[in-house]
């Protein structure tokens, strides 16, 4: 972090976690604010520092419950309030970005309503990671900068000197990104076909593409009941699969989601630490990403293109 620069980085109560590590690897201590809540779970938040002229860079990854998206807007407006310079809000996982279009009658667009929130909030600047659609950028009339979970994630995968590497998609809405990272690594590619019957249960599924033989790596955004992922797992090794593994960026891991993975045919699920696990299991690897968000902060502060963190 350069000397001149007035850098002041923040963190949500659930994701001090991560922004301790942020701040540590930016070289600038973790900024004190205290989080006081009432008795009915009415909330207030406070700076117990001045921020007036700084840059201003608030950790909060927007995971459910909805407290945290509350808290990342009052702590936009109580900096913004307090005479910050710029106020940046670094949304590891940016909640609500499954409602990104109306994809039936009369349902909400949940991410532009967030976009619309933060921005009425006073935000200056979005550092986010992988969203659900890329085309969320565009919700917003104020810079966004869009990271890849792939920066750290991909070397891991290159790490492991995989054999016979195919790269899998679990949905036909995942292709892209499954072909991103075959072209990468130079592998095949298996594209799963889902039916649903209702949200988070999968009806049926078909695989197209070589997987006899084949270490697969099925690639992701998210996980969250792991339906999905599990399904495809035990389909691919009953195709004749040697291994099965995950990596997917953000480990939202609801519901059955533990027991199906501990379950299923996969080898390893290999997340980043956007959101914070809600236990351990032996299956599981995390990955850190502060280095990535403590070097996107560095060169937003310096003016220098945040290209050279991209690795796909």
């Amino acid at each position: 972090m350069t000397d001149n620069a007035k850098v002041k980085i923040f963190a949500g109560e659930n994701s001090r976690y991560l922004a301790e590590q942020i701040a540590e690897a930016a070289g600038v201590e973790l900024g004190k604010n205290t989080l006081l809540r009432f008795s009915d779970g009415e909330f207030v938040t406070s700076y117990d520092e001045t921020v007036r002229g700084d840059h201003v860079f608030i950790c909060q990854s927007t995971f459910p419950p909805s407290d945290n998206l509350m808290e990342l807007l009052l702590m936009i407006d109580a900096a913004k309030r307090a005479s910050a310079y710029k106020v940046i809000a670094v949304m590891p996982y940016f909640g609500f970005a499954r409602q990104d279009r109306k994809d039936k009658p009369r349902v909400a667009i949940g991410a532009k309503m967030v976009a619309n929130l933060l921005m009425a909030a006073g935000v200056d600047r979005i550092i986010t990671m992988d969203l659900h659609a890329d085309q969320i950028q565009g919700f917003f009339d104020i810079p966004v900068d869009h990271l890849y979970g792939s920066s750290v994630l991909l070397p891991y995968l290159e790490s492991l000197n995989l054999k016979d590497l195919a790269i899998a998609s679990p949905d036909m809405g995942g292709s892209k990104r499954a072909h991103t990272y075959s072209k990468y690594l130079h592998s095949g590619i298996v594209i799963c076909h889902k039916k649903r019957e209702k949200a988070n249960e999968v009806a049926s599924m078909t695989a197209i593409g070589d997987v006899e033989g084949k270490n697969v790596v099925i690639v992701d955004d998210m996980i969250d009941t792991a339906g999905t992922m599990c399904k495809a797992a035990d389909m691919l090794k009953e195709m004749g699969a040697l291994t099965v593994r995950a990596i997917a960026t953000h480990p939202i891991l609801s519901g059955p989601a533990y027991d199906r993975i501990e379950a299923s045919a996969l080898e390893e699920v290999i997340f980043t630490n956007s959101i914070p696990l809600k236990k351990e299991s032996k299956k599981i690897k995390v990955l850190s990403v502060a280095e990535l968000f403590a070097s996107t902060i560095n060169n937003v502060v310096t003016n220098h293109s945040i290209s050279e963190n991209f690795i796909l």
